[in-house]
């Protein structure tokens, strides 16, 4: 039996990147998506956060990632995007009627998303931007004496060499590093995250992959094996992780949809309340605005449930444009009923929406 949600606008913009989080420290989570921050609990109340840079159908804001970067108690949010060529945070005022002051943290040159992931393994998240024609570098905010945010970052270049489209972060190895899974193969953590040498191995080709790229043990046996979608092509597939005779790793894949296009976007989650995690994803409209493989195809959101044997697809929403809703480039999940149910909040060029889990039909 699937979940059922209800469908709900909260704004008909076509900004393709969403967060979720308090912005005016009043306990009840907030959405943040483009040039606008929408109050919670029912998102009707709107405050600027302030002009994005506008190319063509795209806005130049490919992520939406909660930071508090400057250290005084309000969350800020870290974005990007391909055509400003720069890594930057939007500094919270702590006034809804004021604009968020936008700061520069790198030239890092085409931003296509950027995420999260705590790369030393220290507790606290690290910066990756995923820019597919450079290098790989990881951006650390830098705290005080009290763990603060001092709003200074210190640059850490891992990998010289062009990462390609998708980026991934997990224990490939099982020794308790993060490595990174790259487009066309993946680079092993060394003991020393930033002073050691990054090993690369050429071991896959993963098309245009999503962002991020899954690292998750699918199917319970000890090795964290490799969820990617195609973000500019058809296909969902799962590579799995094993050992062959001589016990060498290998990857099989595994398709789960070659039937859909454009899924750039992936989240692991419980979206159930069973315990286990589901993936939750589904197509970016108009990717590449109508030059992609099955652009004019209906537009979806879904959640694919492991049954022990292979994923069940389940569908959240499905249809031609405009009746039908996809998950832009960095959506997001949240509990913003108080249900300990994830919601779904889904940005994209065809528009703002949440998606409320209301659990299983009685």
């Amino acid at each position: 039996m699937p979940l059922t949600f209800r469908k709900h606008l909260v704004a008909d913009e076509r900004y393709e990147s969403a967060g979720c989080f308090d912005v005016n420290n009043d306990g009840i989570l907030d959405i943040v998506s483009g040039a606008w921050w929408y109050e919670g609990p029912d998102f009707k109340r709107r405050h600027p956060v302030g002009e994005v840079q506008a190319e063509g159908e795209y806005y130049d804001d490919f992520s939406t990632i909660a930071l508090d970067v400057n250290g005084n108690g309000y969350l800020d949010f870290i974005t990007g995007g391909w055509w400003g060529n720069t890594l930057r945070w939007r500094e919270n005022p702590g006034d809804p009627a004021q604009e968020w002051p936008e700061h520069v943290i790198a030239e890092v040159g085409n931003v296509e998303t950027t995420r999260a992931w705590d790369v030393d393994g220290d507790g606290q998240l690290e910066l990756v931007p995923n820019c597919p024609g450079g290098p790989l570098q990881v951006f650390k905010l830098l705290t005080d004496d009290a763990g603060r945010g001092t709003g200074e970052f210190a640059t850490h270049q891992l990998w010289d060499q062009n990462q390609g489209h998708g980026l991934g972060f997990g224990d490939v190895t099982g020794n308790g590093h993060g490595d990174f899974i790259l487009e066309h193969g993946w680079l092993e953590a060394p003991a020393d995250t930033y002073a050691g040498e990054w090993t690369y191995h050429p071991d896959f080709d993963l098309g245009s992959g999503s962002i991020p790229i899954l690292v998750v043990d699918v199917n319970g046996d000890g090795l964290n094996d490799l969820i990617c979608g195609q973000a500019h092509d058809y296909g969902l597939d799962w590579w799995e992780q094993g050992r062959d005779a001589e016990g060498q790793r290998t990857w099989t894949r595994h398709r789960l949809d070659r039937y859909n296009s454009q899924y750039h976007d992936l989240i692991w989650a419980d979206i159930d309340g069973d315990g286990e995690c589901e993936l939750i994803t589904g197509k970016r409209y108009r990717a590449h605005c109508g030059t992609d493989p099955g652009q004019s195809d209906p537009v979806g959101l879904y959640y694919f449930k492991w049954t022990g044997d292979c994923f069940a697809k389940q569908i959240i929403d499905y249809g031609p444009t405009r009746v039908g809703k996809g998950c832009g480039i960095h959506f997001a999940l949240a509990d913003l009923q108080g249900t300990e149910r994830l919601d779904v909040i889904a940005p994209g060029k065809d528009g703002l929406y949440v998606f409320y889990n209301e659990g299983y039909e009685r």
